[in-house]
């Protein structure tokens, strides 16, 4: 592995900060190859021969290393540089939050960064690093929409939801079964434009067509990251179409001005206060609608059949200890309460469970802005100014040096003071759970929002239900949910 046993206290060659050190510092293991040819067999490894997680797997038992060199899809034509560093555990992730070390221009999907045709011909926050100025104020701006929205976050939740749920019932009566995705990809649209803006989207141009549409949308920035579970004789022909070229934006040009239009004429006091802080009114419409429909919508679409995913498959026991303080706090408090929320702390630590254990974002990038020195468990490794740094998270929150059972969904793992500890290695959002988003971070702005809608799921699932049962199976964007039965609560225990 090239490993060297000096311990150092500072590598400076350029006279760049570098942190002390008293582990051995060794040559990062790995290596990229030949140009162009090793660049396509690591793509084929990652998605075909191998799959994602054996990818990784393989080389940490290849190298005996969580850190080595490798490349990231899709590579050549799309790619400018596929080379990355990845980092696969909990001590050298952080790495990829530190403004001071990394910069993130560009690296929201990774190695390829999405035509800004897409986006209305902007590139959006996500995109932006911290040092360019537009950054800190359409964060700013996402504020003051998660502020001057909060109120409406929890009962437009309940009607919105409780349309799902009826549905489900009346589908299992029928058919003996739901397929959960397809009914929470509507409502998350839905409830996303009601909650953020107060518009039905029954009462715009898009109708009930917001998540579908949406849907190519994200499918058009995100096919190079993903595979349709075609028959293996498609192989070749899927990774040449959706891995070798993007796809041409005008294909869902007329989709995304649909949702453009219904942002405009829904968001307008939220632009006025756009172009009071600085911005372009045409750009906040476009930052508004890739923060509701990308950040905020993609993330419910993945989230949210995770979810009812492990939930479901803990069983019983779980199911019943959680209907017990839901609906416990529900009636002390008086309905579902901020405070009523607060107060269910098996239903917070399941929550962050799912977090943990199938982070709704799995990718992150970072370029080193200067000569760093990264600390693994047992090594040090330095990374030379300019090097992409990559991170798969659910290696990096399955860390089994950090969680036992790491491979395990454990719903009580954060509850008590021990377990509140464990939160600093929650990093779904981009930067630890137990940090915050702002102006000048990378940390996602609706952090609390998400970790509330994910809690006000659980609530709204427990106050009908003492327990259900459920089918999963991998997907395009996640995971497919079917459900196959509901027992619903009776009516002393609500």
């Amino acid at each position: 592995m090239g490993s060297s046993s000096r311990k150092i206290s500072s590598i400076s060659p350029d006279k760049n900060e570098s942190p002390t050190t008293e582990l051995p510092i060794k040559e990062i293991p790995g290596n990229y190859g030949v140009p162009f040819i090793s660049p396509i067999k690591d793509r084929l490894d990652y998605f075909y021969n191998q799959g994602r997680d054996e990818f990784f797997k393989s080389r940490v038992e290849k190298y005996q290393s969580t850190v080595f060199r490798a490349n990231m899809p899709p590579g050549p034509f799309m790619a400018s540089n596929p080379n990355v560093v990845v980092l696969l555990d909990a001590a050298t992730f952080p790495v990829l939050f530190d403004m001071s070390k990394v910069e993130k221009r560009d690296l929201f999907t990774g190695t390829y960064m999405p035509s800004t045709s897409l986006t209305g011909g902007y590139r959006v926050c996500s995109y932006l690093d911290p040092s360019e100025p537009n950054h800190a104020k359409l964060k700013r701006l996402f504020f003051t929409l998660l502020a001057s929205r909060h109120d409406k976050f929890i009962p437009e939740f309940h009607d919105s939801f409780s349309v799902l749920f009826d549905s489900l019932e009346s589908e299992i009566k029928t058919k003996g079964e739901s397929n959960f995705n397809t009914l929470n990809d509507k409502t998350s649209f839905d409830y996303l434009l009601k909650a953020y803006f107060g518009k039905n989207p029954t009462d715009t141009s898009i109708g009930s067509k917001g998540g579908s549409l949406t849907t190519k949308w994200l499918f058009f920035q995100l096919s190079p990251l993903i595979t349709l579970g075609l028959p293996k004789i498609f192989n070749f022909l899927e990774d040449f179409l959706l891995h070798t070229f993007p796809l041409p934006p005008f294909l869902v040009k007329s989709d995304y001005k649909k949702l453009y239009d219904v942002f405009q004429t829904s968001a307008t006091s939220l632009l006025d206060e756009a172009e009071k802080l600085g911005l372009k009114r045409e750009e906040a419409c476009h930052n508004l609608l890739f923060v509701t429909c990308f950040n905020g919508y993609g993330g419910m679409k993945v989230l949210f059949p995770g979810i009812v995913k492990w939930v479901g498959l803990a069983g019983e026991k779980l199911h019943k200890q959680l209907a017990q303080e839901i609906r416990s706090a529900v009636k002390d408090e008086g309905g579902v309460t901020l405070s009523a929320i607060e107060k269910m702390t098996l239903t917070k630590s399941v929550v962050y469970e799912a977090l943990r254990i199938e982070p709704p974002v799995m990718f992150q990038y970072g370029k080193a802005k200067k000569d760093l020195v990264i600390e693994s468990h047992d090594a040090a490794f330095q990374v030379k100014k300019g090097e992409m740094m990559f991170g798969f998270q659910p290696f990096a929150t399955k860390d089994p040096k950090i969680f036992a059972r790491a491979e395990d969904f454990v719903g009580n793992r954060f509850v008590g003071e021990e377990g509140e500890k464990l939160l600093k290695y929650v990093l779904w959002s981009n930067g630890p759970e137990t940090e915050n988003p702002t102006e000048g971070n990378k940390q996602c702005p609706g952090k609390d929002f998400v970790v509330l809608v994910a809690r006000l799921l659980l609530v709204e699932l427990f106050l009908r239900y003492d327990t259900f049962t459920v089918e999963a199976s991998t997907v395009l964007l996640g995971t497919s949910v079917t459900v196959k039965s509901l027992t619903k609560a009776s009516g002393e225990d609500i």
